[in-house]
């Protein structure tokens, strides 16, 4: 979660005056202030290859681009978003990302303008590898990844926040492959995430889970609470038992390899074996070259795949300083339950909705 002050958290549980500023950058220069926007949201996604989304509306329609350095135009244009609290002394604000602009549009007499924007990894989808393209000559996964991004973006910020940072294994993509499928096969080799944040940095995170990351936020029902209503839902999408990692990489000279991870715990709904039945996830990489590999990426994948079985979606009083990944703390019909934050919506307006999906449900044990 973005840091914010004793005085913010305090006021998301009371009435309160909220300020949202856009920005339009053009060349890294501003190129339109505080735009008069009418309507808005951003989506925070831990399961999009973009993790933040915007959709905006401005109200005026001198807005609507005609020319290609016009502010909203779509040649590199993007737009920073900010959502805060007025306070007496001044506001404090929350970045929400920085956008690139995506198909505005509007009545031309009329308007409103209205567009969509998507975070920085944008880029790097776009930019498909022209020639094969190879890891050879970098050490570990962090410079991979440095050097596939920055080819796009020269001076991106990117941040290793894992406290990990294995040897990379030499692997090839072929001309027309996804670069960012390459980028986030290297996070997931070295058991990472890998995405956009609000401030605009790449950054590489370990996987939540909902017992060991700190909380958050706590969103309780009653007085002084955040909570407005919650619905709970069992799916079966997306909920595997077993993991099968296999490796083949020609680069390196290595052997394939597999390696399984199976839900074996007795206590699990979905242990293998069980009612539930046997629901495998095969996933392939040329980045695990050993069996330890094999066995270690397989394990780690296993844990959030099992996951999402109880997905309970919330809404409650916004607080824009949340991010896909943490850990809030629920306390609703008499239960205290600990969750990971696996997509938000964020209004822009006082009237917009926030809405919380949530996956992995835990019981919260106070100490």
């Amino acid at each position: 979660m973005y840091a914010i002050s004793d005085a913010f958290r305090q006021a998301l549980t009371t009435s309160h005056r909220i300020v949202t500023r856009v920005d339009a950058y053009y060349g890294g220069q501003l190129v339109a202030a505080d735009l008069p926007i009418s309507d808005g949201s951003v989506t925070v996604d831990r399961g999009s290859k973009t993790r933040r989304s915007l959709s905006l509306t401005v109200a005026d329609v001198k807005y609507l681009p005609w020319n290609p350095a016009d502010p909203l135009a779509v040649y590199g244009q993007e737009l920073r978003v900010q959502r805060g609290i007025q306070f007496a002394s001044g506001p404090e604000m929350v970045p929400l990302g920085t956008f690139r602009i995506n198909e505005p549009s509007a009545d031309v007499h009329d308007g409103p303008v209205t567009l969509t924007g998507t975070t920085r990894e944008s880029a790097i989808i776009d930019a498909l590898f022209m020639v094969p393209t190879t890891t050879k000559g970098y050490g570990n996964c962090v410079q991979a990844i440095e050097f596939l991004i920055r080819q796009v973006i020269p001076d991106a910020p990117i941040e290793n926040l894992t406290g990990r940072n294995p040897s990379c294994p030499v692997a090839t993509w072929d001309a027309g492959a996804d670069r960012w499928d390459a980028v986030t096969k290297i996070a997931t080799a070295m058991r990472a995430e890998i995405f956009v944040d609000a401030i605009g940095r790449f950054v590489i995170v370990n996987q939540p889970d909902p017992i060991n990351t700190p909380v958050s936020w706590t969103i309780a029902e009653g007085e002084g609470g955040t909570l407005i209503s919650a619905a709970r839902q069992m799916t079966r999408t997306g909920v595997f038992n077993a993991v099968v990692v296999s490796g083949e990489n020609t680069a390196s000279d290595a052997l394939p390899v597999s390696g399984v991870a199976y839900d074996n715990d007795p206590s699990s709904p979905t242990r293998w074996g069980g009612p539930y039945g046997k629901v495998p996830k095969m996933y392939t990489s040329a980045l695990v070259v050993t069996q330890g590999d094999a066995n270690a990426l397989a394990n780690y994948m296993l844990t959030d795949l099992t996951a999402p079985n109880i997905q309970t979606s919330i809404d409650s009083l916004p607080n824009p300083a949340l991010e896909a990944g943490d850990c809030v703390k629920v306390e609703y019909a008499r239960r205290k339950e600990r969750f990971i934050v696996q997509s938000l919506t964020i209004p822009l307006t006082a009237e917009g909705d926030f809405s919380i999906t949530l996956r992995g449900g835990k019981e919260d044990v106070e100490e």
